[in-house]
């Protein structure tokens, strides 16, 4: 990993931890106010210069428990590559939740997190214990993006 890429990740990191407290609210980026899983890495990867700013469209809260088209996914892949892992901070997490991937988070120090969680706002947690006090049907293996070079 060359400075440069190092640099951006620190800065993806950093920002995350800003984000912190933040309260969660479904279809908002207000860092202090009101963020969801979606829109929290958004916010972050555009403010670290990793990515441009994605326009929020509206959505349903509930979309991955009442259809099976990737919407997160695939939105994740216009910006990012996947890769087997282990992932290195400031890459990113999706997980099943429901019937889709609908659940990211930000890579702090794999399998430390930062990610909104309903009910708790933006958190850091360990990705190895369950993410969701909830009775979902969650598919526990993580899948792996970075926006970087080879992974």
């Amino acid at each position: 990993m060359d400075a440069g890429e190092r640099s951006q990740r620190e800065k993806v990191v950093a920002e995350a931890r800003r984000w912190r407290g933040t309260p969660y609210h479904d279809c908002q980026r207000v860092r202090g106010v009101g963020v969801d899983c979606a829109q929290l890495p958004a916010a972050v990867y555009a403010a670290a210069g990793v990515i441009p700013e994605i326009p929020i469209f509206p959505y349903s809260p509930q979309w991955h428990l009442h259809q099976t088209e990737e919407r997160y996914l695939n939105l994740v892949l216009q910006h990012a590559r996947e890769f087997a892992g282990p992932p290195l901070p400031g890459d990113f997490v999706l997980i099943k939740v429901g019937h889709c991937h609908a659940h990211g988070a930000i890579v702090v120090d794999w399998p430390r997190i930062i990610h909104a969680v309903s009910g708790q706002g933006v958190i850091v947690a360990d990705a190895s214990r369950d993410p969701f006090a909830r009775k979902l049907p969650i598919d526990r293996e993580p899948r792996f993006f970075t926006l970087w070079g080879d992974g």
